[in-house]
């Protein structure tokens, strides 16, 4: 032990010898100019994390002093609240249908998008002008077209004589209804593809060709294994997204997450805990739970990736 803090001592004296005092001098003025975001690191992000993940364990009302219950929140979520069970179908439902559905929508028109043909530039900004729209414009925008008295959509279902939908008001197109919303916004995704489809080389699809592959050849075994790490971002970010859904359904019912509970997200019971009910412990619990889902459902995604995303060279992730 006195040899190892020996050794250990000498190294810090060889150390401080080797900084110089300009050395020194520049190390506090990096400190200095980077103080400001070490602030926010550890006031803003580091301590809200720590807290929340006390007053899970606690009755908090904000307006009075936390008290200690333990596994209280966590045992009342799981086997007393049925909300709680509510919002969690609810969210997996809409991840379910929704990220495949958006991967399939995202890189389909891509595909399209990607060819060479004339005023290619305009029809990629129409596509692309839907994914900046706010958030609360576009529920604006979509509860009109769905409404089930003069909705621009069952309107068009009556013109071609086909039966109206409820879409929002009913409790089995509720969620259907804001899965085709979300295929409004693939925009952003849709770039993102668009911009790996280009890094595709060439010389691959002529190989392809060579061996006599046809259209869906070329996209089966050249062009989906390339961008298979675009798809993986895609589907993280996606998964990620889907969980929180929060505004859009706020918007659209008032945070009321109806009708008879069908639209009510994880994210819209959490904050209705939180800032409706102030019952800030519960709701905390809420978001670790939340946070542990997500954490194993992503860490499952890096670990299956292996097998499937391929980079450029052919080699695996």
């Amino acid at each position: 032990m006195a040899q190892l803090t020996s050794v250990l001592q000498e190294r810090r004296e060889k150390i401080s010898w080797r900084m110089s005092p300009q050395v020194r001098r520049n190390f506090t003025n990096g400190l200095l100019f980077v103080s400001p975001w070490l602030f926010g690191l550890l006031v803003l992000t580091l301590y809200p994390i720590v807290s929340s993940l006390y007053y899970s364990f606690t009755t908090y009302g904000i307006v009075d002093d936390p008290r200690w219950v333990g596994l209280g929140n966590y045992r009342e979520l799981f086997f007393e609240d049925h909300l709680f069970w509510k919002s969690v179908s609810n969210t997996l439902y809409f991840a379910i249908f929704s990220v495949p559905l958006g991967l399939i929508f995202g890189i389909a028109i891509a595909l399209l998008l990607n060819r060479k043909v004339w005023g290619m530039a305009v029809y990629r900004t129409v596509f692309y002008l839907p994914s900046i729209v706010p958030e609360v414009a576009t529920a604006m925008l979509w509860v009109w077209i769905l409404n089930p008295q003069f909705g621009l959509l069952n309107a068009m279902l009556r013109s071609v004589g086909l039966p109206t939908l409820g879409w929002l008001t009913d409790p089995q197109w509720s969620k259907p209804s804001l899965i085709l919303m979300g295929l409004w916004k693939i925009g952003a995704s849709m770039v993102i593809y668009l911009a790996a489809l280009q890094d595709v080389p060439q010389s691959l699809y002529e190989a392809a060709e060579l061996d006599g592959a046809g259209a869906l050849g070329k996209l089966w075994n050249v062009t989906l294994p390339l961008i298979t790490p675009t798809i993986f971002f895609d589907l993280v970010m996606g998964l990620i997204g889907t969980f929180q859904y929060f505004t859009t359904v706020y918007v659209i019912t008032g945070g009321a997450g109806g009708p008879v509970d069908s639209t009510l997200f994880y994210g819209l019971l959490l904050y209705r805990n939180a800032f409706t009910y102030l019952k800030m412990g519960y709701a905390s619990a809420m978001a670790w739970i939340l946070f542990i889902f997500v954490l194993i459902i992503t860490m499952s995604l890096f670990k299956t990736s292996g097998r499937w995303v391929y980079y450029q060279g052919g080699d695996k992730s």
